[in-house]
């Protein structure tokens, strides 16, 4: 398809008012870094000519999202984003003309020590979707963007930063193509082709310090611009 043609649609993590959702020391905040990362991929997108919204911008929720309990809250900012996506689709003229990225960044406990997992990975819905070959675009471009954090992770596990059982890439080819799978509500209830990428762990010290320095955020901008773009350019 040609780009003139596509609409990018890239989602933000989580609101700044989320629970967790941060680094043990609480230095690093997901909210925050997914928004400095979607900036950059869609001023990068925009100057090779896509056509790039943004889901949800602000730290606070609006008067749709906000609730009493963080629960409810995060429910509503789930339904909220969904209904943003599908109705950019219906916009669009047609949901195949549109695809829909969230940048996430992982967690392997729940905030409260540090821990040893590491690595990138994507999400598709359960089952054969049009999101699998957006997916496959992605991760062709984390090979190519991260290979000075696949050897940092591979260090690290004689220093004891990751356990033995880390990957730079997670993958779950059980189903014969690289991408995790499951129904996140973001992925269930969008009419485009859509996934949910994790860009290593928030409670590893060692990834944190790779996802905040340039050369960190230059390659996670870089893969989702380049997956993205090929997506667009030769499977749409």
């Amino acid at each position: 398809m040609r780009k003139e043609d596509a609409t990018v649609i890239l989602g933000t993590a989580h609101l700044g008012t989320t629970p967790g959702k941060r680094s043990p020391d609480g230095q690093f905040r997901e909210a925050v870094y997914s928004r400095e990362i979607v900036e950059r991929v869609e001023a990068e997108l925009k100057a090779r000519g896509f056509k790039v919204v943004v889901d949800y911008r602000p730290l606070e929720p609006n008067g749709e999202m906000a609730a009493t309990s963080a629960s409810a809250q995060n429910s509503r900012e789930l339904i909220w984003r969904a209904n943003y996506v599908n109705r950019i689709c219906k916009e669009a003229g047609s949901a195949r003309r549109c695809l829909y990225v969230s940048v996430h960044v992982n967690a392997a406990g729940n905030g409260g020590k540090w821990m040893s997992a590491g690595g990138w990975c994507a999400y598709t819905s359960v089952g054969q979707t049009r999101a699998d070959k957006l997916a496959d675009c992605l991760y062709e471009a984390a090979h190519r963007h991260l290979g000075g954090y696949e050897k940092q992770l591979l260090a690290g596990k004689q220093t004891g930063a990751y356990d033995r059982f880390q990957k730079a890439f997670r993958t779950d080819t059980s189903d014969g193509d690289v991408d995790m799978e499951a129904n996140f509500y973001v992925l269930l209830h969008t009419s485009c082709a859509s996934c949910l990428t994790e860009n290593l762990f928030q409670d590893n010290r060692s990834d944190i310090a790779f996802l905040t320095s340039e050369e960190g955020r230059a390659s996670i901008v870089a893969l989702h611009v380049d997956g993205i773009a090929k997506y667009v350019e030769e499977v749409m």
